[in-house]
């Protein structure tokens, strides 16, 4: 299978290259930096560019994104133009194409908060955390009803987005813009949700790297992990090698010959879209995360600082029983040995 591969030069999309060449596939990358595959440096905002880039390839796998949460409005403007004209740019030339097949990198931050229980009220979704509550060191969500503390569960893709921030809105998007162009090309969608993807080649030094290269930036540095909150807000940690294998595994899927739409139990088929969390299924705590990596590292321990940011959730943990029972993924890689490699190897600049 010939297939083009947008943020090809990236922490995840370098990762896809290399699964993808393993795997016996031929690959084209497009990324505005230099990525090993041959091509010359281009921008998914650059149609002409990229109906080059498409011309004689089976399927494509969208990583090209600004990633992280945003530092302030000032942002917008960026992640629009990159994340949603972007993808639009992209999904009209395959169009053109005739390219029907796409696995788009998706986000668990299209959720918002996770799944809660009230003891009373059952089900509920909280909304933001109110900065006052963040202040005086309540970091629960409470139910919206009654008031009282809330029992985090697990998080399944049929669940209602609510983002909350600017990176997830600009996700949303792009998942909504790829629904739409599979409904009206036939073409096929297995939009990946990613939880917490950490690994080596993670970007440091920058406020839009994840929670484990800012750990790891200030290990190098000789100083503590700083944990916002208590610590024990949760996440599940997935390692970017299992990341580069669900994306294999969707594309063999969204290529695949396909007798009618996705259903319970079955892949996406033509005209349509279908999430998958991309996930360990083994939760773990922010306050954990920077134990084991400060403990392989050899410290120093980290530091529970109380500290937030609003636009933050407190818990989303994923339930991945879709991808392993539609597209055959199940996360390989343990926690442990995960966080001591990552703790071994280098990471890079932004």
């Amino acid at each position: 299978m010939d297939v083009l591969l947008t943020g090809s030069a990236g922490f995840i999309g370098s990762h896809i290259a290399a699964a993808l060449t393993a795997a016996g596939h031929r690959v084209r990358g497009l990324d505005p930096r230099p990525d090993g595959l041959g091509g010359e440096p281009a921008d998914v905002r650059d149609a002409g560019a990229v109906a080059r880039r498409l011309e004689g390839v089976d399927a494509v796998c969208h990583q090209a994104a600004v990633v992280g949460l945003g530092v302030d409005v000032s942002d917008l403007p960026r992640y629009t133009a990159v994340n949603v004209q972007g993808t639009a740019v992209l999904l009209a030339e395959m169009a053109r194409a005739g390219v029907g097949a796409l696995v788009l990198a998706s986000s668990m931050v299209v959720y918002g908060e996770g799944a809660y229980t009230c003891v009373r009220h059952g089900g509920v979704r909280p909304g933001p955390r109110p900065e006052g509550a963040l202040r005086a060191g309540r970091f629960d969500p409470e139910c919206p009803e009654c008031g009282e503390p809330l029992r985090p569960g697990v998080v399944g893709e049929e669940a209602v987005a609510d983002p909350r921030n600017v990176y997830a809105d600009t996700k949303l998007a792009q998942e909504h813009l790829a629904a739409s162009w599979a409904r009206m090309t036939g073409g096929s969608v297995a939009a990946l949700r990613y939880h917490n993807v950490y690994g080596p080649r993670m970007p440091r030094d920058t406020p839009y790297a994840g929670v484990a290269a800012l750990f790891r930036s200030r290990l190098l540095a000789g100083r503590a992990p700083l944990v916002f909150e208590d610590g024990a807000q949760r996440r599940d940690f997935v390692h970017v090698r299992d990341v580069a294998h669900a994306n294999v595994l969707a594309l063999e899927r969204v290529t695949a010959p396909s007798s009618g739409p996705a259903g319970p139990g079955r892949p996406v088929g033509p005209g349509g879209s279908r999430a998958y969390n991309i996930a360990s299924g083994e939760p773990r705590s922010i306050g954990e995360m920077a134990a084991a990596l400060a403990a392989a590292f050899g410290g120093p321990d980290p530091r529970v600082t109380g500290g937030y940011r609003l636009g933050d959730v407190r818990h989303i943990v994923a339930r991945p029983d879709r991808a392993r029972r539609e597209l055959g993924f199940s996360a390989s890689v343990a926690f442990t040995d995960g966080m001591a490699e990552f703790a071994r190897r280098p990471v890079t600049s932004s």
